[in-house]
């Protein structure tokens, strides 16, 4: 009688438990996005106040001053994790909505040059940089790709293809959000340095600033049509965390027995890898391409994703570890500065030798 009964329910019903486990997982994000949402208020007034500074920078020295102050409790974490990671996503998403197709083809393509050039500057020079200052070579291979392709993403993706340590995935992490910081802090100056258009400032940063938060800053404290450039760059930059972890992949599995094992393996870690939020990012171009999106609600749009990149940056101040940097040590941070550096300077000699200053 129960049985049929049971079956007569529709499929939709929901199990109370996965409910409770839902509301659950909600309940965990509560206490770190109210602590980002109450800093990224304070961000936008002051950022509305000194537009010079712009909220982004307010939010993330914001975060990083309270975390010297008193780190947030453990409590705070998953909601702190959600806003640097999730809401970032999104506000590329939206970024997406006021692009079309065109202008991703005409980006993407134009910065390859210069992309593929710094990002084989930032691989070789980690190998010899590296090499020199001792640090070990998971370290090494680590911070370069983090700072030649995408930053964390790239790290992790990596480790899990050459098993590093998590003392050198830690120390890698701490030492490309070093220079995260420091480039939204000293990018957007040194463009208005050198008097640079929003197109060319977009092309340096996308191609030379390590992690994809960190150019969406840095792009919008410079100016908004710097940041849709920025972002495309930097999005076809993400791409190559594929064939870069396959070709690392590959290498390793040479020494490894069960060699089709492992390469299935490899295979089913490319896919886990795929940014899925890119995927999400062409399909708001293709609705704004097809007209789906009004012209005057543009402005609107713009508006949302510096809101939510506002919550981001706070999201990813909050999350410094200083602990993790100190344990780093003097090595792997003088090559992280190193590669920025080089990566940095390679972008705009790239940039001047194809003319497209």
């Amino acid at each position: 009688m129960t049985d049929g009964h049971n079956q007569l329910l529709p499929a939709s019903t929901k199990d109370p438990r996965d409910i409770e486990s839902l509301f659950s997982r909600i309940g965990l994000l509560i206490p770190g996005l109210s602590l980002v949402f109450g800093l990224s208020i304070i961000a936008l007034v002051l950022g509305y106040l000194i537009p010079v500074v712009g909220s982004p920078v307010f939010a993330i020295v914001g975060g990083i001053v309270i975390t010297l102050i008193k780190t947030p409790r453990r409590s705070f974490q998953a909601g702190i994790h959600f806003a640097g990671r999730y809401i970032l996503q999104s506000a590329i998403v939206i970024f997406g909505l006021e692009l079309s197709f065109t202008q991703v083809l005409a980006t993407g393509l134009s910065s390859l040059p210069v992309m593929l050039g710094s990002l084989t500057v930032a691989l070789v020079g980690a190998r010899i940089v590296g090499s020199r200052l001792s640090v070990s070579n998971d370290l090494r291979t680590l911070i370069g790709v983090g700072t030649g392709i995408c930053g964390a993403s790239a790290i992790a993706a990596t480790d899990a293809v050459i098993s590093a340590s998590e003392a050198d995935v830690s120390y890698a992490v701490a030492t490309i959000f070093t220079f995260n910081v420091a480039a939204v802090l000293t990018f957007p100056t040194i463009g208005h340095l050198l008097a640079f258009g929003p197109r060319q400032f977009g092309l340096w940063a996308g191609t030379a600033v390590n992690d994809l938060s960190s150019v969406v800053a840095a792009t919008s404290i410079f100016g908004h049509g710097a940041s849709s450039y920025g972002v495309v760059v930097k999005l076809t930059r993400t791409l190559m965390i594929i064939p870069i972890t396959l070709a690392i992949g590959l290498w390793r599995a040479r020494t490894i027995e069960s060699e089709i094992k492992e390469k299935l393996a490899f295979i089913d870690h490319i896919k886990r890898i795929f940014p899925i939020f890119i995927l999400w990012f062409l399909i708001s171009v293709t609705i704004n391409t097809v007209g789906l999106i009004p012209h005057n609600f543009h402005r609107d749009i713009s508006t949302l994703a510096q809101v939510m990149i506002t919550m981001a940056l706070a999201g990813i101040g909050l999350s410094t570890k200083f602990k993790d940097i100190r344990k780093a040590g003097i090595k792997p941070l003088a090559l992280g500065a190193s590669l920025w550096i080089l990566v940095g300077a390679s972008s705009l000699v790239l940039q001047y030798l194809t003319r497209l200053l």
